[in-house]
């Protein structure tokens, strides 16, 4: 096997991952599921009582779900330019985030110390708080990008 084959190969390989879409459909999929796990969210928060800890869990896995079918699913009319913003704001919501990862435990310290006269102690971000960030950066990156081109 020759050079340019594999190199050939391996470019249509990761071309398939990069421009995998699900149908639109998961879209609609994808909002009821962020719906029904923010309701669930408030419900256990003001009307359950006792140990809810696996509905937490449950409803933190159910909404980063329902966050990434909305993102990886196609737009009704999708096409180059469209694919060319999605992957604009997914560059966006990484830098974003990352930013956001570093610099958000120093303001919560900070913040904390001042409301707070005790001393709070330095707490780092969880990888849900980090990850929802993400996804709702990009989603609303994409959806300004596609409204102002």
């Amino acid at each position: 096997m020759n050079t340019e084959k594999i190199m050939n190969c391996e470019r249509e390989r990761l071309n398939k991952i990069t421009n995998f879409r699900l149908p639109h459909t998961f879209w609609t999929i994808g909002i009821a599921i962020v719906t029904i796990s923010i309701i669930t969210m408030f419900v256990r928060a003001f009307v359950m009582e006792g140990d809810t800890e696996w509905l937490k869990e449950i409803t933190r896995k159910g909404m980063l779900v329902g966050l990434l079918l909305m993102s990886i699913s196609k737009d009704k009319e999708e096409d180059e330019l469209t694919i060319k913003l999605r992957m604009q704001s997914y560059a966006f919501a990484f830098v974003v985030g990352v930013a956001y990862a570093l610099i958000m435990p120093y303001v919560e310290f900070g913040v904390s110390n001042v409301v707070n006269s005790g001393g709070e102690a330095y707490k780092d971000l969880g990888d849900f708080q980090v990850l929802v960030f993400m996804l709702l950066i990009q989603l609303m990156s994409f959806h300004t990008l596609k409204r102002y081109r």
